[in-house]
């Protein structure tokens, strides 16, 4: 007899592109499309395992578990989440709550769910509150022996998904405009929420789709803006001037790797060097958090002498600057910066409290790319940060296509 599989995934795209292939697989499948009708069908379907999205309607993921670990008879049921690598919170609250393996949206290929599933019930795994972390497939797992029909297979399957991918690109991206544009231009805090959560669940779906056909750049990318977006719908104080124009700046570059980066075979994530400088320990500890969360590596100055000595010797591949500081400011120390031949083109992202006009204008006038505002969201300078590393790799590599 087949083993079953439910999916629970308010996609519906998504949903049946998993379905698909878990059956051709040789599994049976059913599809739920929210919690609730995943908790239904769960009882009448009987599955031998759930795929499940931790962000459902009507019912969440995490909350779903809850409810399955409280039964005996699902209490060992094998559950595979899915959840955005920058939400560690939720993770964890899912590995509580029973599930047996968290893997990364943004990371996993069809294939690579398989595999996961078949090991899972091959090896009689079930949900344990031990807790753990979210896998990320930066490296693909050594796939078990298949036959040259199979592996064929599985790359014309992939490369439908990836022209799919490509062909519904100019409708995709004409949607998160048109949310961004409702977001940013409504006054109303009501119809303002109600935007980002739609902007959000689009997002959503890119980080999906995107990670299922093998586009990590823009995966990684739409992955952090998607956690920005949950953060700002959650907490509409955060709705401010800074935060929306990091969301815009962010949608724009989505735009740029939508026409940039779609071969499979070039999303070398590159490793960066990153400078931060700021006169006060608690800011510059803020600032290299929210890089960690992003997975990018910073070195820290709290003096802006110190930190010219260190860009005189070092390469960084982006510079965050703090703008009140003794002895030179963060725009006297951004001019020395452009006056040196390696950094003319530097990305240098100011982070201040001052958010004057005129301090916006000095920040342009000394060869500042961009600013953000103090207090800033972890998750907005992190998205702030991947569209500099990225940009800066897909200028870098613009010479190596002509």
């Amino acid at each position: 007899m087949n083993k079953k599989i439910l999916i629970v995934e308010d996609d519906q795209i998504v949903a049946n592109i998993y379905r698909n292939k878990f059956s051709v697989e040789g599994y049976e499948v059913e599809v739920a499309l929210d919690g609730q009708s995943g908790m239904e069908m769960l009882k009448t379907f009987r599955p031998d395992a759930v795929v499940l999205d931790l962000m459902l309607p009507k019912m969440t993921g995490v909350d779903f578990m809850k409810q399955i670990r409280a039964q005996s008879d699902f209490q060992h049921l094998p559950v595979i989440v899915f959840s955005n690598t920058y939400l560690t919170n939720m993770v964890q609250e899912a590995w509580k709550a029973g599930a047996t393996k968290c893997l990364s949206k943004a990371n996993c290929t069809p294939k690579q769910v398989i595999e996961v599933l078949r090991t899972t019930m091959n090896n009689g795994e079930n949900g344990s509150a031990a807790g753990g972390t979210l896998t990320s497939f930066t490296r693909k797992p050594a796939p078990r022996t298949a036959s040259p029909a199979s592996q064929q297979q599985d790359q014309q399957f992939q490369s439908e998904l990836l022209n799919s991918f490509k062909k519904n690109l100019p409708s995709t991206l004409s949607t998160l405009r048109t949310h961004l544009q409702a977001m940013v231009k409504t006054d109303k805090e009501e119809a303002r929420v109600k935007e980002t959560q739609e902007l959000y669940r689009r997002i959503h779906a890119v980080t999906a789709n995107a990670g299922m056909v093998g586009l990590t750049i823009i995966a990684q990318m739409a992955d952090a803006l998607e956690a920005l977006l949950k953060e700002l719908h959650e907490k509409p104080k955060n709705l401010t001037a800074s935060t929306l124009r990091t969301v815009a700046s962010a949608v724009d570059f989505l735009a740029v790797l939508f026409k940039g980066s779609l071969d499979p075979k070039k999303q070398d994530i590159p490793a960066s060097n990153i400078l931060v400088v700021d006169d006060e320990a608690i800011s510059r500890r803020a600032i290299t958090y929210a890089l960690e969360k992003a997975k990018l590596k910073s070195v820290s100055a709290e003096e802006p002498n110190a930190a010219f000595d260190l860009i005189s010797k070092e390469h960084f591949d982006l510079v965050f600057l703090d703008v009140d500081m003794p002895g030179m400011n963060g725009f006297e120390l951004c001019t020395k910066i452009r006056a040196l031949p390696a950094y003319k083109k530097t990305p240098v992202v100011f982070v201040t409290s001052l958010n004057d006009f005129e301090s916006r204008a000095n920040s342009t006038m000394s060869g500042g790319n961009d600013f953000i505002a103090k207090p800033f969201l972890f998750m907005e300078l992190a998205v702030k940060a991947l569209l500099y590393v990225f940009r800066t790799r897909l200028d870098s590599a613009k010479p190596a296509l002509r």
